[in-house]
């Protein structure tokens, strides 16, 4: 297949990316990430999440900052909602599009959420099925696609089960994640043609993490795949940024670069999406988790 002409690139940073931070990041600076990043010219961003407070506290002002957001036309936003009485509370903030989870590992499954893969799906169908009802686009993030922490390597075998599931249930797209980021270029094609078994080229993203500094790599060869679709964290926010070794979403100003530099389109402003990660980043205090970004921030500075 031929590498596409134009990606368009899901940035998670608001969301995926804040929500393991632990200094507490308000409201006010989450929206106002949201509105450099919709500036910057991304077309669909993943906000919040739905989840019990006291699980990830971060989230908890999920409602003020949906209600805070100036939309933009021809903007989706995104949030995750991991039950019924979680999506009951998005619904009200009207999001564009809900997101459900799944394993393809067994193990990632019972740990996580003490449940089997094929019980975690089932648990979403009655959200699928109210998201639907209400209008809502239905996304299905599945991780550990490529390796897991308990289990190491992932069969495509497995890849394909939960796509066959996540498809059963309605969800209507999905993301194929190297959750830990121990993926290559080959087992990561692997996984996507798994999941192509059940889902047309245009309903599947790729979400690559950079821990071993695969993931530009990994988008490369999904690319080659025909994939179009991709999710990146501005400034690399997400994974513990104090344990070692330990990253967290490839940086889509690094995305936006590779991309720009073959010729293939983004309608993003590589500028401004540094301005909105050197403005995140100044927040938690510390430098963009970008090459592309500390790069050209310092050449800015001379």
């Amino acid at each position: 297949m031929s590498i596409p002409s134009r990606v368009r690139l899901i940035d998670v940073g608001p969301r995926d990316g804040l929500q393991n931070e632990k200094t507490p990041v308000p409201a006010a600076v989450k929206i106002e990430l949201v509105h450099r990043l919709q500036q910057a010219g991304l077309k669909e961003i993943e906000v919040t999440s739905y989840v019990s407070p006291k699980w990830v506290p971060q989230m908890a002002d999920n409602h003020e900052v949906m209600s805070g957001i100036t939309r933009q036309r021809g903007v989706a936003y995104s949030v995750l909602t991991p039950n019924l009485k979680g999506f009951e509370s998005a619904v009200l903030d009207r999001p564009d599009e809900i997101v459900v989870f799944g394993s393809a590992s067994e193990a990632f499954s019972q740990r996580n959420i003490n449940c089997s893969i094929a019980e975690s799906i089932e648990r979403f169908a009655p959200v699928v099925e109210a998201a639907l009802a209400a209008g809502i686009r239905v996304r299905g993030a599945m991780s550990c696609t490529v390796g897991c922490p308990y289990e190491g390597d992932i069969a495509p075998e497995r890849v394909a089960y939960l796509a066959g599931l996540l498809q059963g249930i309605g969800v209507q797209r999905v993301d194929v994640a190297d959750t830990i980021g121990v993926g290559t270029p080959r087992k990561v094609q692997k996984a996507l043609e798994a999941t192509l078994q059940h889902f047309g080229i245009d309903e599947v993203s790729g979400h690559f993490h950079d821990t071993y500094g695969q993931a530009l790599s990994n988008t490369l060869a999904a690319l080659e795949l025909g994939v179009w679709n991709f999710q990146s964290s501005v400034a690399g926010l997400g994974g513990c940024p104090y344990a070692k070794g330990a990253t967290g979403n490839v940086a889509t100003e690094d995305v936006v670069y590779m991309l720009q530099g073959m010729g293939i389109e983004t309608g993003i402003d590589l500028d401004l999406l540094i301005d909105a990660g050197a403005y995140i980043s100044d927040f938690l205090g510390r430098k963009p988790n970008s090459r592309v970004a500390v790069a050209l921030l310092t050449r800015r500075k001379h």
